[in-house]
């Protein structure tokens, strides 16, 4: 008994200390990063400003993009911590850590309290939920209420508990308040697939059309939407129904298509660290597909994969609605993988963590050999290079370091070393690599635009798209055709478009002139 406590309490000391570094500290300490975190914050402010807690507007005009419920919170976090980064964030940190909370427990009672953390230890150190789970959006929020319904569901398949089915229900029409239809679609699909494989067709149906179950569904979902309709009528059916969630399974949306491999890079690059753990988990899939929780888990995975690989419209943040019972799957291959340590830890464990490393250490170099065919980049490459400064390569070196001393030392455990490297990583990106991202791509917007509030300028923002600069000058901007005598926000190439002007600041590339 004083064994399993005293391990419990190491895992909680653990996963607390892994969110502090990975999710909490950094929230701070970077600009908001456009486009999406500047549009939704923005959103947030012009929420408050006027009044309106309905309808959604970005720049004076309506956005029809996401549903209410994290605009809601967001705007409860400023109005409690103020106009700033750390209150735009807070709102992802927490659902994520409920999100985290969720993975646990639930690995945990499936499967045991070694996997359960080594689940969470993933989860925690991945590129991509390093990325999301800090982000100013709605992709965390969705990203709970998505896992939860999972959850649930699956404790009702095995228990019949009916409260675990109206739980369901309950994240679902949260999920739909959260980012629309896709918090139906996952779960509704990925339960039909596998209670079809387990010829349970008839307990779906009755699950599905359990009239309480849709009762309180309706009641969290409909009103908001109901409201919205009778505010906008049909402009809220064409932008949020047909534009904004059709329109990007169909046809093409804003510019972000792919092919149907897509998601493979992003599979491998987005799970950093771990990629050949990833590789490693989906190359021994069938000797674990065995059983009921391993079968559901998998189903879950690879619908949202394969759905998303086919729509027309590809970002990089879909798949991570199918992450989390491919973390479950790591945490049970690391598992079972720690009982057989050979050379191959290398490989595992140690390879794409020195592979990230070693790219950010050289991408000056790399930065100087490469062509740069986007213009922009082009004209800042020597500032950018500036930045990546010999300070910004030391860390790095120091980290390589640490990590080669790690797989060396024998005396070190294969579990500890998993500790350690995903530590680092976490160490690299978000106190290294994406503070510097930041400096180059949203320091000089966050900069002019705070002089732009200083001096009560009304910019004109000619040939850009950054919302965060709305929200640091907390002003509207014009989007038109410049006039003389206007404060034109610009980037540095699109100058040549200006006859005379007074350059009146001017950082990374980006350029405020009075025309």
């Amino acid at each position: 008994m004083n064994k399993i406590l005293k391990f419990r309490y190491h895992n909680l000391i653990v996963l607390l200390f892994f969110s502090l570094f990975a999710l909490l500290l950094p929230i701070g300490n970077v600009p908001l990063f456009d486009l999406d975190e500047g549009a939704f914050s923005e959103a947030t402010r012009e929420m408050l400003l006027n009044k309106n807690f309905l309808t959604i507007y970005l720049n004076g005009e309506l956005r029809f993009d996401k549903p209410i419920l994290i605009y809601w919170f967001q705007a409860l976090s400023v109005s409690i911590f103020g106009l700033n980064e750390f209150a735009l964030r807070i709102p992802s940190v927490i659902f994520s850590l409920l999100w985290l909370s969720a993975i646990y427990l639930f690995t945990n009672r499936y499967f045991n309290e070694k996997t359960a953390l080594y689940t969470s230890i993933i989860f925690l150190s991945s590129l991509q939920i390093n990325i999301i789970t800090k982000a100013a959006t709605a992709d965390a929020l969705l990203n709970m209420f998505i896992v939860l319904s999972m959850f649930s569901f699956y404790h009702y398949f095995k228990t019949k508990n009916i409260n675990y089915l109206y739980y369901t229900f309950t994240f679902i029409g949260f999920g739909v308040l959260t980012k629309g239809p896709i918090a139906i679609l996952v779960p509704l699909a990925c339960t039909l697939i596998f209670l079809l494989i387990k010829k349970e067709f008839l307990f779906w149906i009755k699950s599905v059309f359990n009239i309480k179950g849709l009762l309180i569904f309706l009641v969290i979902a409909l009103p908001w939407y109901i409201l919205e309709y009778l505010d906008q009528g049909q402009l809220f059916i064409d932008g949020f129904f047909l534009k904004h969630n059709l329109s990007r399974f169909n046809s093409t949306f804003e510019g972000h298509s792919g092919t149907y491999f897509y998601f493979i890079p992003v599979l491998i690059f987005g799970l950093l660290p771990f990629s050949t753990l990833v590789i490693k988990t989906l190359t021994k899939i069938k000797t674990y597909l065995n059983n009921d929780i391993n079968l559901f888990l998998f189903i879950w995975f690879i619908f949202v994969f394969i759905f998303f690989s086919f729509s027309n419209t590809k970002l990089p943040h879909y798949i991570i609605y199918g992450y989390t019972p491919l973390f479950i799957l790591m945490g049970i291959v690391f598992n079972e993988y720690l009982k057989q340590e050979n050379k191959k830890v290398f490989l595992v464990l140690f390879l794409p963590l020195l592979f990230f490393l070693t790219i950010f250490l050289f991408l000056p170099n790399l930065l100087q050999m490469i062509p740069i065919k986007d213009k922009f980049v082009n004209s800042i490459e020597d500032e950018i290079i500036e930045v990546l400064d010999i300070y910004f390569q030391v860390k790095l070196c120091i980290l390589i370091i640490l990590t080669l001393f790690i797989f060396k030392i024998k005396l070190i455990k294969l579990e500890n070393k998993f500790l350690l490297i995903s530590f680092i990583f976490v160490i690299s990106v978000n106190y290294i690599i994406v503070p510097v991202v930041g400096k180059i791509q949203q320091e000089p917007i966050k900069n002019i635009a705070l002089y732009a509030k200083e001096n009560k300028l009304k910019i004109n923002m000619y040939k850009m798209n950054n919302p965060s600069f709305n929200l640091y000058s907390q002003s509207l901007v014009k989007k038109g055709a410049p006039k003389k005598g206007e404060y034109i926000l610009t980037k540095k190439i699109y100058l040549k478009d200006f006859n005379k002007y007074t350059t009146i600041k001017e950082e990374m590339g980006i350029v405020l002139i009075k025309y």
